[in-house]
């Protein structure tokens, strides 16, 4: 296998990312030296776009949205960048009861997460959630990036959702957009789906509930049948927010996409500088919320889950892992198994080997789940 880093913990040379600097192993074997280490690169990161280095707990107002429960001092924010306490009054960057969002026109097929499953795509809900059983050509999917997210992944692919609200401003390209404003692109009538995603919608989630459900009243008003609202999200969300993306979704034929990085805590907190076993207990808590709240729905799928395969640390072990408990509440879950590329933080990574990819699809078949896909599959390659 061609050498790419050294672990500075044991010394085996193989896939280790410098930001990380240890190895899968010692993730695992010796998960307290390893994060001290891991985490360091992060830091470095945070502080010069002027985000907490960590959730913050010093403060007297606490945030309930996600995992992270921050408790915000006076003038500081919250560790998704998004939340504010200014002057005793927890308040979101782009001011109170607005959004920090990109929105564009993202046409059918589109290339979501979901895709193999969307009914924008494959017709899958034909006739209730979509009116063809094909590609709906010539519609469009509101694509609404959101600034902020309660993770900080090393490798992550839209690391720019950090840098359009960079030390409280927000950049060019992102918007200081209302409930009304988002709701009236929506209701485009060739708009079929509304997806939030970014970052991660998350940390905005009290704002996208109420436009949704305003989306929702507003297009059965004008006879607009086909509206689906669509999550991407990391799934850590407190199950009450969680529950209401479920019954958005659920109501309009869309789909909860959950991005789940890793089953050993140790190597999610590594990966995402939060708190491992949080995430992964909340992970298990919501999935579990969902896959019960699916069999209400069976075609298209409510939940879908996704693996970003990142080499060295996302192994096929990690996968079965993940794949049995999920199979375990539901095997009707799909799962899509991303392929990596090098970014961010995490460019001295190859690209997901294919090799890595089959064996990752071999554990998630075996473990029971009956749909397994690879996404990204243009970006394998023989790479270890």
């Amino acid at each position: 296998m061609r050498v790419f880093g050294r672990c500075s913990l044991c010394g085996s040379q193989g896939l280790v990312s410098s930001s990380i600097q240890v190895c899968y192993s010692c993730l695992k074997s010796r998960p307290v030296e390893s994060l001290r280490l891991a985490l360091k690169t992060r830091a470095a990161w945070r502080s010069s776009i002027g985000f907490p280095l960590e959730p913050p707990q010093g403060g007297r107002l606490k945030c309930g949205i996600c995992i992270n429960e921050c408790r915000i001092p006076e003038g500081s924010r919250g560790f998704c960048g998004v939340w504010f306490n200014r002057g005793g009054r927890v308040e979101p960057v782009a001011g109170r009861g607005r959004l920090a969002v990109h929105t564009y026109l993202d046409p059918h097929p589109t290339n979501c997460v979901a895709a193999h499953l969307c009914p924008a795509v494959t017709g899958r809900g034909f006739p209730e959630y979509t009116f063809t059983r094909g590609v709906e050509w010539g519609f469009y999917n509101l694509a609404v990036f959101l600034a902020g997210c309660p993770l900080d992944c090393y490798f992550c692919q839209n690391w720019e959702h950090k840098t359009m609200i960079s030390h409280g401003r927000l950049s060019a390209w992102a918007r200081s957009m209302d409930v009304e404003d988002l709701v009236a692109e929506a209701l485009e009538p060739n708009v079929t789906c509304v997806c939030y995603f970014g970052g991660d919608p998350t940390p905005h989630m009290p704002l996208l509930i109420l436009a949704s459900r305003r989306i929702i009243e507003e297009s059965g008003k004008k006879g607009q049948k086909y509206k689906r609202i669509c999550w991407e999200t990391d799934g850590l969300a407190n199950p009450n927010i969680m529950r209401e993306m479920g019954k958005l979704s659920l109501k309009t034929g869309g789909i909860v996409k959950i991005d789940w990085k890793a089953w050993t805590p140790s190597v999610y907190e590594a990966l995402t500088g939060v708190s491992g076993e949080k995430a992964v207990n909340r992970l298990k808590e919501n999935t579990k919320l969902l896959a019960s709240m699916a069999r209400e729905r069976m075609e298209p799928p409510l939940l879908v889950v996704s693996i970003l395969l990142v080499p060295g640390y996302v192994t096929p072990e990690e996968v079965k892992s993940i794949t049995e408990y999920l199979a375990g509440l539901e095997t009707n879950t799909p799962i899509v198994l991303l392929a990596f590329h090098p970014d961010h933080l995490m460019r001295d990574l190859p690209p997901t080997s294919r090799k890595h990819a089959e064996e990752a699809l071999k554990a998630a078949k075996e473990s029971g789940i009956k749909e397994v896909y690879i996404g990204n599959e243009w970006l394998l390659g023989p790479y270890y």
